[in-house]
């Protein structure tokens, strides 16, 4: 079963990324992170670290806040 709070991250993550119009695999290469990889974190399989949240929110122009918030 997956973890709501991690789907929820994913979730905002995918949204944001297509609101601004990013493939995943742009952002992906934006933040630093294996294309595949960034897939498993917007499925909510993967649980990240506070460093690559940070990376994903550099790359996606908005503050790490905003990808936690509701």
């Amino acid at each position: 079963m997956k973890d709501s709070k991690l789907v929820a991250f994913g979730e905002k993550v995918r949204e944001v990324r297509k609101e601004k119009k990013i493939s995943q695999e742009l952002l992906a290469e934006l933040a630093g992170i294996d294309r595949s990889y960034m897939g498993y974190i917007e499925r909510g399989d993967q649980n990240i670290t506070l460093t690559k949240l940070y990376q994903i929110a550099s790359a996606l122009e908005v503050s790490a806040k905003d990808l936690l918030s509701d």
